[in-house]
């Protein structure tokens, strides 16, 4: 396993000043910033971007993509995090959905959902994690049984970002009896967010916002076309998947605005103790992105990256925590969620949601029994 160091072409860094231009011009003066995937859900934003050609930017042009790099939406993605941009609208479409999709789903899913993606107009959630069941998906208990025509689903999902908001999510579930072998028997199914038989509750964070779900199943019908790849194939669907959440920008940056603010606040009178902070931050940061670029090196080598992506996964998401506590004790006084300041603000939010960013695409155990059996093979 390497990770090759890796610096920005000349294109690239044009693209990377395009973006930035492009969110100076559409992000207006009193634009509060989000802590990575957990920024805004602004469907006009996800469409001047996608109008710019910066959603799809991977999928071919035949299902109205731009055939351009994962070196390029990692440029673009780290920049809409560094600015806390309102991306939550079609951050897991773009993501991992539309790339799911063009991997496993029949021609006419392709042309009837990856479009409308491209252009901003669709957004999924995910629907894979349930109420105790913890980390093991094999575990699943929704499921769906034939009937005439499609399936039958019942069951719960949790976690569910945006649910309340978007469109559809990929529902994982078991559509034959459990066997010796957890992995077999499992499916994914398209599912509409807004079928009668969907109940969707809100899980608010401690601070009050709304951002996850609990997606209540209640004899929901799919139809045949809605399955995602063959019955029985999930597991290796939904693995696969995963491997698009694991090594982005959004896996070390959702407290990027900590470090940016806490510079901004104490820029002229820094001590011996702030000054180390954003040493060392600042340092960690630069490794990590390292690790991340190489990634998407790779994978447009033509690699399939998935123990270096679960490793990044589980560096970065440890970072994101350190900074926290980090800049928590660089500040001073009390931390409060009403002060004056953006930097008191963000950290009072990232101090309740930060303990969920080793949980979500994997928990640190998961991530670092896929990289030891990687390394070992």
């Amino acid at each position: 396993m390497q990770f090759a160091p890796t610096e920005l072409s000349a294109s690239e860094q044009q693209l990377r000043d395009d973006v930035r231009e492009f969110l100076d011009a559409e992000l207006p003066d009193d634009h509060v910033p989000g802590l990575g995937m957990a920024a805004g859900h602004d469907p006009e934003f996800s469409r001047k971007l996608a109008a710019r050609g910066w959603l799809g930017m991977a999928i071919p042009r035949e299902y109205g993509g731009h055939d351009r790099t994962a070196v390029d939406r990692f440029i673009v993605t780290e920049e809409l995090l560094a600015r806390g941009a309102p991306l939550g609208a079609h951050f897991a479409a773009d993501r991992q959905s539309a790339p799911t999709i063009l991997r496993f789903g029949s021609e006419e899913q392709r042309r009837r959902f990856i479009p409308k993606i491209v252009a901003g107009e669709l957004w999924f959630s995910l629907g894979m994690s349930e109420p105790d069941s913890g980390s093991d998906l094999s575990s699943v208990r929704t499921a769906a049984k034939k009937v005439d025509g499609g399936w039958l689903l019942n069951g719960t999902k949790i976690w569910t970002s945006n649910a309340h908001r978007n469109h559809y999510f990929a529902v994982l579930c078991r559509t034959s009896p459990l066997g010796e072998d957890r992995h077999q028997g499992l499916s994914q199914l398209l599912v509409d967010l807004h079928d009668e038989n969907v109940e969707i509750r809100p899980i608010p964070f401690l601070d009050g916002t709304h951002h996850f779900n609990e997606v209540h199943l209640d004899d929901v019908f799919v139809p045949d076309d809605m399955v995602l790849g063959e019955p029985g194939s999930g597991w290796q669907q939904v693995t696969s998947e995963l491997a698009y959440e694991r090594s982005g920008p959004d896996r070390f940056m959702s407290t990027f605005g900590l470090l940016k603010y806490f510079v901004d606040t104490y820029r002229d009178e820094l001590d011996a103790q702030q000054a180390r902070i954003v040493g060392e931050v600042t340092a960690r940061y630069w490794t990590v992105r390292q690790l991340s670029l190489a990634v998407a090196r790779i994978i447009d080598a033509g690699g399939a990256p998935a123990v270096e992506s679960a490793l990044v996964k589980d560096i970065g998401t440890k970072f994101e925590q350190d900074v926290i506590e980090l800049i928590r004790d660089g500040v001073d006084g009390e931390v409060d969620p009403d002060g004056e300041t953006l930097l008191e603000t963000l950290l009072a939010r990232a101090i309740v949601s930060g303990p969920a960013f080793t949980l979500r695409g994997g928990t640190t155990e998961i991530l670092r029994s896929v990289a030891s059996k990687g390394l070992r093979a």
